[in-house]
């Protein structure tokens, strides 16, 4: 109600902390990965709270943000499971913030953190002991507004969803006591949506009393179980799941992994040390049609080479243009249909090795004009570029582009480009055997982005 953290939840906080840093002095431990998640991002006195851990407990926390929460909470999903090639969805519920992956198998395609963690709407919706019918109505009817805005495509829905947190594993665990099984670990244990229904008709019936007395319910958790599981069962029904699989890791776990990996403590395979056997590898992983994107890579420099000193373009605008030829295909994993917005999230969230974040988010937005509409300031992806790079986004998708219209036929037809610019022209003379006319006709159809980018005209011919 305040927005600040109480002095009562800082002590607690810092008495828990003080201990933890006691058992890490005795085991002798080298390094500490401490990070805060959404309560601290929220506060108002957050700052002040970490400076005072510091203090007090020489702990130097770092506050991550959602989408951080989420790629953690799926490294954990993939190092638990099996992750298939289709459609998944990941989701880790805290106590603010419920994060939510959509992937396509281990590959994001988006991230989102919504404000509807099991305190939060517990605080929100449901202050009253026992539990208000309409009280209960509103939190469905809110929860189901925010996914529907979130989530309107009905192309996401899928048929298992795998949760974790401390209200999915509650589920589990009460649902293993209701079916009157005893297994050693939850990882992995399957819940039917049917079960999630029943689960939150009985909860919702009773007292905080009597919630505390369900067998398989932590009963510290029980004041706020009934807002979680109102949650999971919404999520289920939006992405017209049946079954849940439990994760009993979750963010943790992916912090584990990230940070072994980071220390040079694990001996699973590393990325690749180059971003071009990087790009090459997560193509590969895609499927996707190799030859085609080296094509279009040879032939996009080419025409760089002929345009960077006129148009004063950098050695690493041409290696920016290279991997988005390289990748530009790769939203086909996911699906043809509006195929370059599928690969423009594919690249944004994929481990590119040798980019930067911001360099990331450029070859995404190459990738994503490759094909059909040309850049526009309502696109949200476009809008979040500075004015630099959105320029920059231009002249080098204008390159893409038209280097992608001259392999229409996808087999490699034009072997070089002669290209010179004259009195504000373009032109290029194509080397190739047999018949051109096909793919002058697609270079001509998709050179739209470079005339603007430029102010040039481009004309096109076959050499000889």
């Amino acid at each position: 109600q305040s927005g600040r953290i109480s002095p009562q939840a800082l002590e607690r906080a810092l008495e828990a902390l003080r201990r933890m840093k006691k058992i890490t002095e005795g085991l002798g431990v080298d390094v500490i990965e401490s990070v805060a998640t959404s309560a601290i991002r929220k506060a108002s006195n957050g700052q002040e709270f970490l400076d005072t851990v510091r203090r007090e407990c020489g702990l130097d926390i770092r506050v991550i943000s959602g989408e951080e929460e989420a790629e953690l909470a799926l490294e954990s999903a993939s190092h638990q499971f099996e992750i298939d090639s289709g459609h998944n969805v990941v989701f880790d519920i805290g106590g603010g913030s419920v994060e939510v992956v959509i992937a396509a198998g281990a590959h994001i395609e988006e991230i989102v953190s919504l404000d509807l963690g099991a305190v939060f709407l517990t605080e929100t919706f449901l202050p009253r002991d026992p539990l208000g019918e309409k009280d209960l109505k509103r939190l469905h009817q809110h929860v189901r507004r925010e996914l529907k805005k979130t989530f309107n495509d009905p192309a996401m829905a899928t048929r298992v969803l795998i949760g974790s947190g401390g209200t999915v594993t509650s589920i589990g665990s009460m649902v293993m006591a209701m079916r009157k099984e005893q297994y050693d670990s939850l990882s992995g244990y399957e819940v039917l949506r049917s079960e999630v229904v029943h689960l939150l008709a009985m909860l919702s019936r009773k007292d905080l009393k009597e919630r505390r007395g369900v067998a398989g319910l932590n009963a510290e958790r029980a004041d706020i179980i009934v807002a979680g599981v109102a949650l999971v069962d919404t999520l289920m029904d939006r992405f017209d799941a049946n079954i849940l699989r439990i994760n009993d890791r979750g963010i943790r776990e992916g912090l584990i992994l990230q940070s072994l990996q980071k220390h040079g403590l694990t001996s699973a395979p590393q990325a690749s040390r180059d971003w071009r056997s990087s790009a090459l590898a997560l193509a590969r992983s895609c499927h996707l049609d190799d030859a085609h994107g080296q094509t279009v890579a040879r032939l996009a420099l080419e025409i760089f080479d002929a345009v960077a000193t006129e148009a004063s373009l950098s050695p690493r605008d041409r290696e920016l243009v290279e991997a988005a030829a390289l990748l530009h295909d790769i939203g086909y994993f996911i699906s043809y249909s509006a195929h370059h917005k599928h690969s423009y999230h594919l690249i944004r969230h994929a481990q590119l090795f040798g980019f930067s974040p911001k360099e990331r988010e450029i070859i995404a937005n190459l990738a994503r004009y490759h094909r059909k509409s040309l850049p526009k300031k309502t696109h949200e992806n476009f809008q979040r570029l500075t004015p630099e790079d959105q320029i920059r986004v231009k002249k080098l998708g204008g390159i893409l582009r038209l280097a992608d219209g001259l392999d229409r036929r996808r087999g490699g037809a034009v072997r070089r480009i002669d290209c010179r610019i004259v009195d504000n022209r373009l032109a290029l003379s194509l080397h190739g055997e047999g018949d051109l006319s096909v793919e002058i006709h697609g270079a001509q159809a998709k050179a739209d982005l470079f005339g603007r980018a430029f102010g040039w005209d481009v004309e096109m011919k076959t050499a000889g």
